[in-house]
């Protein structure tokens, strides 16, 4: 495969990843990661409709089917869960199953004559990118996809950066947002309707599953490395572009589903961050909760030294009831901070030490004076 062909593939794959991790990570923070799913399935509805009325997937009917349907979608789930009937979780798992299976139905029943099948929509084939051509007045523009995708990712950006303060406050405090004339309705209808314009964008180059993929994956790994919107959004961005570009080289190096092997990709980089994330990791977090232990487990050793100075490791071994290994680990922890020291086999304190055993821990009660 020629280079500009494979930088093409990969540069799509960019374009749809970064589109949808800048409007997924707010997403993620409204915790409405599943209403984007089901809006990236029922689309297909609006697609499909689009597609019948006009014999083709392309062009300003099939985006205004599928934004229309995706807003259909949340409104059927909010309904159904402001009933009080059932719970939003229920909502969404009662509309999203609908409409897609009816998409994929009017898909496998009447459009036999469209480009367009249950494969197509669920994984897309983002190998095609650089066959199909934008050619205007006999100048060959370069992959069609990608002047979508640009165009859809300029927008998105565009989006992104007008509505920051009222997309931020509607997110974190909409009660704050509507008493200071932000509407937290409206930024949600509006929010909906870029996911379900960003979604119909990608839809054609990479399917329904990637377009879920990076709606999601992106922004929950963002979510773990920090606190910040600004920079989660740009985490969140940099991870999406990573996925694709890793997940294109993924697949060259299996010979295997190029949009699969982004998705994997982007999954893998989630799990480092979920397992390494400085503040909220699962690996990190257990270390820092075993340094605890160990600084607790020495001030403790301290603090029984003032009373009882000059005991061997054996005896503060039968003390705590600690195991041999551990009375080891935590009197070499002592003596590598510089609060204990070896005098022949007993352990005395240091005056760094007796400082130490002197400052009241965080658990230390307090005695209020009176009069």
């Amino acid at each position: 495969m020629q280079l500009g062909f494979q930088l093409s593939i990969i540069l799509a794959g960019v374009l749809v990843a970064t589109s949808c991790a800048l409007i997924g990570s707010f997403l993620v923070l409204r915790k409405l990661a599943l209403v984007g799913d089901a809006i990236s399935h029922t689309v297909v509805l609006g697609i499909v409709l689009a597609a019948l009325l006009t014999g083709g997937i392309n062009g300003i009917p099939t985006l205004l089917g599928a934004t229309l349907v995706g807003l259909l979608t949340v409104l059927l789930i909010e309904l159904l869960s402001g009933s009080g009937l059932v719970k939003e979780d229920a909502a969404i798992g009662l509309v999203f199953p609908a409409l897609f299976a009816l998409g994929v139905i009017l898909i496998s029943r009447y459009a036999g004559d469209v480009h367009l099948d249950v494969e197509h929509v669920l994984y897309g084939e983002i190998a095609y990118t650089p066959f199909d051509r934008l050619v205007l007045a006999g100048w060959d523009l370069g992959p069609r996809t990608l002047w979508v995708l640009g165009g859809i990712g300029c927008f998105d950006l565009a989006f992104v950066l007008l509505f920051y303060k009222e997309l931020k406050l509607a997110t974190f405090d909409p009660g704050l947002a509507a008493a200071v004339g932000i509407s937290p309705v409206l930024m949600h209808y509006l929010l909906m309707f870029v996911v379900s314009l960003t979604t119909v964008g990608a839809f054609d180059a990479v399917g329904a599953v990637l377009v879920v993929a990076f709606l999601i994956v992106p922004p929950a790994t963002a979510y773990l490395l920090t606190d910040r919107l600004a920079v989660m959004l740009g985490i969140s961005v940099l991870s999406g572009a990573l996925s694709a570009v890793l997940g294109y080289a993924l697949a060259r190096l299996l010979d295997a589903s190029i949009a699969g092997s982004m998705a994997t990709a982007a999954g893998s980089l989630f799990a480092l961050a979920f397992a390494l994330s400085p503040r909220h990791g699962l690996i990190t977090g257990a270390l820092r909760a075993a340094r605890v232990r160990r600084r607790f487990a020495v001030d403790l050793l301290l603090d029984h030294l003032v009373r009882s100075e000059r005991d061997t490791e054996t005896q503060i071994q039968a003390e705590f009831r600690w195991s041999a290994r551990r009375a080891r680990a935590v009197v070499r922890d002592g003596v590598r901070r510089g609060f204990l020291r070896f005098q022949g086999e007993r352990l005395v304190l240091t005056e760094a030490g007796r400082a130490e055993a002197a400052v009241p821990g965080p658990g230390a009660l307090m005695t209020v004076p009176t009069e």
